[in-house]
Order: structure tokens, then C-alpha cells, then sequence
């Protein structure tokens, strides 16, 4: 089941709630509730905790990261390195036994205290009191991932009862592709062949093989290549594993080992993805901007790979507020023709929000000089001008932010309080971030932020903490050869190039980064389009049923029509 629901239906409590009846009625044994980020995880953990509070007796395991679940200072599962790896099998079924009669909901620091009581892996506690619960939360990778997926699961040939919620499921269609991808980088073979010389020729030698073909690959390629047949390449690279593999088993330690064993890891990676070559794949090599040369394995359509683990459980949900168009999804998150789809009503009234689209505005690259620039500011002014309170605006690309927040802070200065979001901000300043929207302020807030980023989904900020949105742009992922492999193909399968590889990811990101405002029954706010593309019919096609009533503005009238949107609050 696809399920497209706007903010604020309920879909955590609407999907759980009969799935848990359907485990009560023995029609599944256990529920998988999926999640793209942690923040989500929070909220379906709290879901199970309002049901164990209306009597509902269950065990829910949510599962985290095994770094951030790592005690040691650096994660090394050796017995000699690690004082809770040494003798966890003696020790764990006491703990599991342990925690099992205490508790009903297990999360990170219960396990961490109980690992450190019994001195146990406190990842390994983890995934084994999972097998005793009736429900886990985590992440996508858990199910999906042919690394990472949880064996004790989901084995080769198991089928159970099991139902899997997807939340976000947005997010799994470019997850899906990393995960059933693979890359390998030339210089990463001669790097690793200096390092193993002197303890085995052997390996060297079939290193240096995988190097030479990877290097007549490169002469052959001028900036990015595809390849029609690579099987030279895979025979070689089987030779290299079976050496590793013998050289393993008789070498324990030697300086290099952690280079070594990475790339033997990508190497086994590769060809496992290798045995799925379909025509869902494309194979190309490509310089990187570090003059390196890689290879790839890209999935381009996950479908299939997604269907096979879909098919080790009874039935899935998957759902968003944003799983617009949704054929788009149903074709590429499972190969079935008979799934059903479902549109859900919003919760919130017409009166509660104001859709403006800028007229006389865009974020086309030909357009983007220090006039459009300032055309943006302006509309920012007006629009955060018009009541003060907390105001979001979402760029495409942080360069696009800066050349904006350039000619914005200068206009508004005094006037307004400005935040603006880095690359790689760590949680405590994304948490400091989000702190400023709930702080009393004489003027107004203007969050400056990147589409598709970390404040683009997942965060909530209900009532006054956020009155108004602003996306500037269609949120178009960047032209690239990835994005162009992907126009290429579904043009030549369906005839929706530039809809699947640039328009409906883009759109997404445009719908994820609106919907921060309207958040509960209370909220009231704005959601300014800036970009007079989304007037065309290819984009108003793509807009939610909320989204019905826009009004087209210019810089002389956007003041007005928000002064009556403001003005009819009650």
C-alpha cells in the first residue's frame, strides 16, 4: 500500500495501529517500522509508548547505529582490543534473559547500561533481544542494505510473517540506488598493492592485474565512459579475492591491514552486485575531481532488488507526505502491478495557510546574477515584513544561499535576526539551530537554509515556533553524469527522462521543505513559492490537492494579499 498523507493526518499512528491489531489477530508475527532518519524513529517509539499506556503489551527494540552503540573509544570488535567483545557468549543470554523481564521498550542507553552491567556488546545485546520482540524500529539499511541487512531476519530463501511500515518513503528510492551500487577506484588498487608487497607476491600480483585493465578502461575514457561489458575486469577481481582470502587465513596482523581489508570489502561488494547486473544497471567510468579514476555499478532502477526483500515479509505500507506523483513511487520501490495506492485528506482547513507563487522571479541558472539576487531579497523582505515571527527560507544550493543572504542581510539589517545553515554541521549546532526558533525576539527570524538537507524534512516546529516557508527555486538536482544516465534511460524505457531524473526528485524536495509549516490544527503560516516555473502546468500537475488555491504575486501586491491573510487571523 502507497499511502500519499499531507502533514498533521497522523500516518505514525495510522499505519502502527492496525498493524498491531493485525499482529493481535495473528495475521503477522512481528512489525518492522522503517525510518530514513532518527528523528522519525523518535516519533514511532512514542506512537508504541502512547499504546503500552492504553494497554497494549508488547516488546518494541529500537535498533542504533553500531558506531554510535560502540563504547570504545575506536570501534575494534577484536576480543584482544575490546574488554566487552572478550567473553560476550558467555555473558549476553544472561543479560537478554535480564532485560527481558524488565523492560517493555529497549533503546539505545538501556542497552548501554545493561552492556556495561554484564559487559557485553552493547550492539550485539541489541540485535539479540530484537529477536524476542514483537516490534523494531530502524533504519531502512537494516532490510534493504545487502550489507547490512539483519540475517538472523531475513536469510536467504526465509519468507515470514512479518509486515514492514516505511516511513519517509520519499527517501528509499535514491537510498535504494546507493545501496545496490558499488564503486571502485584505480589508485585505491596500487595504493593497497605497495602496502601488501612485502607479505604476499601473490596478491600484489593480482592487484596489479585489476590496476592494468582499470588502466586501459582509463585510456579509453575521456571524462565519463559507458561500459557495455566488464567481465575481464570481474574474472580479475574474483582472482583477487580468492588470493585475499588465503592471504587472510594466514596473515592475522601486518601494518596496512585497515586499507587492505576496505578495499577487499568494496572488491566483495562489487561483485555481489555484479551477480545483479539487469538491465536496471548502467556500468560507466569517470575521472573525479581529484583526478582519480573510478568504475561503477549504478542501479538505476532499484524495483527489483527492493521487491526481493519485500517478498521475505507478508505485507508492506509505504507512506509520506510527499510520495507525489505517485506512480513515480510504484514504479520504482516494487515490480507489483496489483498494490494499491491511497490519497489521504489533510487535516487543516483552507483558512489556516497562504500559497503565494512569485511572479517575475527564477532560479534558472541563466538567471542567476546579482539583479535576480536582489529580485529575491526583496520578496523575502516583503514577505517576512508583513508579521513578525519565525520565517524559514530554502535554496537550492548553498552557493544560491550566500549570493542571496548577501544582498538580504544588508537590506533588512536591525530589522531582522538571521541564522544561516553550513555544510557538515554537527547535532549539537543543528541542535542550537533549531534551539533559536523557540527563543523570545524583537524582530523576526530568518532561517536560511538548503532544500533536501537536514531542516528540509524531519523537524517540527509547531504554532508561532514557524509561520512561514519560502522555497526559492524547483529544487532541480544539479545537471551531472549520474542525473544525465538516469534522463538517458527512463527517456528510452518510459519517455519521462527529465520528469524522473530531475522534476519529481526536484518537486519532492520543494513539498518536503513547504511542509515545516502547517503543522498542527493551531498553526497558521505562508508558503511562498519563488520561481515563476511552478506556474507552468509540468510543474502545477506535481501540487498537492492542499495546494488547489495559490495566488500569483509580484513584488506591489505580495504585501497586500499577505496583510488580509494576516489580518483575518482570529
Amino acid at each position: 500500500l502507497f499511502i500519499q498523507a499531507p502533514t498533521g493526518t497522523g500516518k505514525t499512528m495510522s499505519t502502527i495501529y492496525p498493524s498491531v491489531r493485525a499482529v493481535g489477530e495473528g495475521l503477522a508475527e512481528k512489525i518492522f517500522y522503517l525510518t530514513a532518519k532518527s528523528i522519525t524513529a523518535t516519533v514511532a517509539l512514542d506512537a508504541f509508548r502512547i499504546l503500552g499506556g492504553k494497554g497494549y503489551q508488547a516488546k518494541t527494540v529500537l535498533i542504533t547505529a553500531k558506531e554510535k552503540m560502540c563504547v570504545c573509544e575506536e570501534m575494534d570488535c577484536n576480543p584482544q582490543n575490546c574488554p566487552y567483545a572478550e567473553g560476550h557468549f558467555d555473558r549476553v543470554n544472561d543479560a537478554v534473559f535480564e532485560l527481558l523481564q524488565k523492560e517493555e521498550i529497549f533503546t539505545r542507553e538501556i542497552f548501554l547500561e545493561q552492556a556495561h552491567r554484564h559487559r557485553v556488546c552493547p550492539f550485539e545485546l541489541c540485535l539479540d533481544t530484537a529477536s524476542w520482540a514483537d516490534n523494531i524500529i530502524c533504519d531502512y539499511n537494516y532490510v534493504f542494505d545487502p550489507n547490512v541487512y539483519l540475517r538472523r531476519f531475513f536469510a536467504e530463501g526465509t519468507k515470514e510473517e512479518y509486515l514492514f511500515l516505511v516511513d519517509e518513503a520519499h527517501n528509499l528510492v535514491e537510498r535504494a540506488r546507493s545501496m545496490y551500487s558499488a564503486v571502485l577506484v584505480k589508485e585505491d588498487f596500487l595504493a593497497v598493492k605497495k602496502l601488501v608487497k612485502p607479505y604476499s607476491k601473490k596478491v600484489a600480483a593480482e592487484l596489479e592485474k585489476c590496476n592494468k585493465i582499470l588502466l586501459a578502461y582509463k585510456r579509453e575514457c575521456e571524462d565519463y565512459r559507458i561500459c557495455e561489458n566488464i567481465s575481464n575486469f570481474a574474472f580479475a577481481l574474483m582472482r583477487f579475492g580468492a588470493a585475499a582470502d588465503t592471504f587472510l587465513q594466514k596473515s592475522t596482523e601486518f601494518p596496512g591491514k585497515k586499507e587492505f581489508l576496505d578495499l577487499y570489502l568494496k572488491v566483495r561488494h562489487f561483485l555481489n552486485m555484479y551477480e545483479r547486473l539487469d538491465e536496471h544497471y548502467v556500468i560507466y567510468t569517470q575521472f573525479l575531481e581529484n583526478h582519480s579514476f573510478m568504475i561503477k555499478l549504478f542501479c538505476v532502477d532499484p524495483a527489483l532488488n527492493l521487491q526481493e526483500c519485500l517478498d521475505k515479509g507478508r505485507s508492506t505500507v509505504f507512506f509520506s507526505a510527499t510520495l507525489l506523483p505517485i506512480q513515480y513511487y510504484k514504479k520504482l520501490l516494487s515490480t507489483k502491478e496489483e498494490n494499491y495506492a491511497i490519497y489521504a485528506k489533510t487535516a487543516f482547513s483552507k483558512e489556516q495557510s497562504c500559497l503565494l507563487i512569485g511572479d517575475g522571479v527564477s532560479s534558472k541558472y541563466t538567471r542567476r546574477n546579482r539583479m535576480e539576487f536582489q529580485n529575491i531579497a526583496r520578496y523575502i523582505q516583503k514577505i517576512v515584513s508583513a508579521k513578525k515571527g519565525n520565517y524559514m527560507v530554502f535554496f537550492p544550493s548553498y552557493r544560491f544561499l550566500e549570493q542571496v543572504y548577501e544582498e538580504f542581510f544588508p537590506m533588512m539589517e536591525g530589522q531582522t535576526d538571521c541564522i544561516v545553515q553550513t555544510t557538515g554541521m554537527k547535532e549539537e549546532e543543528r541542535e542550537e539551530f533549531l534551539g533559536e526558533f523557540e527563543k523570545e525576539r524583537k524582530h523576526s527570524l530568518v532561517g536560511f537554509c538548503v532544500m533536501g538537507g537536514i531542516f528540509g524534512e524531519g523537524i517540527d516546529l509547531k504554532e508561532e515556533l514557524l509561520i512561514g516557508a519560502i522555497v526559492v527555486g524547483t529544487g532541480l538536482p544539479q545537471v551531472g553524469q549520474e542525473r544525465e544516465i538516469l534522463r538517458q534511460y527512463f527517456e528510452t524505457h518510459s519517455g519521462e527522462g527529465f520528469d524522473y531524473a530531475y522534476r519529481y526528485p526536484g518537486m519532492n524536495k520543494v513539498l518536503q521543505a513547504a511542509g515545516r509549516v502547517i503543522r498542527t490544527k493551531e498553526d497558521r503560516g505562508v508558503i511562498a513559492l519563488l520561481d515563476e516555473r511552478f506556474l507552468q502546468w509540468e510543474y502545477r500537475r506535481l501540487f498537492p490537492r492542499e495546494w488547489e488555491e495559490y495566488t500569483v504575486c509580484s513584488h506591489e501586491s505580495v504585501s497586500n494579499v499577505l496583510k488580509n491573510f494576516w489580518g483575518g487571523q482570529k
